[in-house]
C-alpha cells in the first residue's frame, strides 16, 4: 500500500515560494523534502538554473513532481536520508512540512549532514487568532493556515517561533535569519512578530557547539510574545 500524506495548505503559497527563492542563489544545489508536486523545484531549476532534487513519500505527488520534469527520491523523513551522501547540496528546502515529523531534531542532523544550509517554512501556533480561539472556545484551534480539526490534522507537533528558537539551541543548527509572514508579506524586525505571523521563514546554517554545550543564535529580532 502506497503511503500517503495531507499537505498543510499555504494560503500564501506564490509569497513563501519567492521568499525561498529569494534566498537561493542560481547554480546552487537545492533539495526540497517533501517537495510534493515539485512546483517550487521546477521554479527553482528554472528561474535559478539550480540542480535539484526533490524526497517525497506520496506517490500521487511524486508522479506530478516527475511530470515536471524534476528527479524525486521516494522516502519518508522520519527513516531518514541515508541514500544522500554527505554534503550533497547547499540548500535543503523544508516548507510546512516539520511539524509533520515525529523527531525533528533527528532529521536536522541528517539535513546538516548532506545541507550546508537549510531554509525551513513553519505554521505560527502563537498568533493571535490561535490564542483568540483557545481563550473563547477552550478548544483546538481552525485557522487558515492550521484547517484541520484535531482529530484529522496531519501535525504531530505544534510549535510556535519561540519553540523554534528554542530548538535551535538544542540542535546541530544556528538561525541565521528570521522572517515573520505577516498578511501577504515578510516583515524583518516585526514588532511582536511570534503574535502576528501566521507562519514564519528561518534561514539556518550548521553549528558548532561550543565547550559549555551552548551555541550562539543569530535572528533580526527577539520578542517573547
Amino acid at each position: 500500500m502506497c503511503a500517503k500524506r495531507i499537505y498543510m495548505p499555504d494560503p500564501l503559497a506564490a509569497v513563501t515560494d519567492d521568499l525561498l527563492m529569494a534566498h537561493i542563489p542560481r547554480g546552487s544545489r537545492v533539495i526540497d523534502l517533501g517537495c510534493g508536486d515539485g512546483r517550487l523545484l521546477q521554479r527553482i531549476r528554472d528561474d535559478h538554473d539550480c540542480s535539484v532534487l526533490g524526497v517525497e513519500v506520496d506517490m500521487d505527488q511524486m508522479v506530478h513532481a516527475i511530470e515536471r520534469g524534476i528527479p524525486v527520491l521516494k522516502s519518508d523523513l522520519d527513516h531518514g536520508l541515508e541514500l544522500i551522501p554527505d554534503g550533497s547540496f547547499d540548500f535543503a528546502v523544508l516548507s510546512q512540512t516539520l511539524q509533520q515529523v515525529h523527531r525533528p531534531l533527528a532529521l536536522f542532523d541528517e539535513i546538516f549532514r548532506i545541507a550546508r544550509s537549510a531554509l525551513v517554512v513553519v505554521p505560527n501556533f502563537g498568533h493571535w487568532r490561535v490564542r483568540l480561539q483557545v481563550l473563547l472556545s477552550g478548544r483546538a484551534p481552525v485557522t487558515d493556515a492550521l484547517p484541520y480539526d484535531w482529530f484529522e490534522s496531519p501535525n504531530v507537533h505544534f510549535l510556535t517561533m519561540l519553540d523554534f528558537r528554542d530548538l535551535a539551541t538544542r540542535g546541530n543548527f544556528r538561525v541565521v535569519r528570521e522572517l515573520p509572514i505577516i498578511g501577504d508579506r515578510a516583515v524583518d524586525r516585526a514588532w511582536m512578530a511570534n503574535a502576528r505571523a501566521h507562519s514564519a521563514l528561518f534561514l539556518l546554517e550548521r553549528s558548532t557547539k561550543l565547550k559549555n554545550g551552548t551555541q550562539t543564535t543569530q535572528i533580526a529580532e527577539i520578542d517573547a510574545h
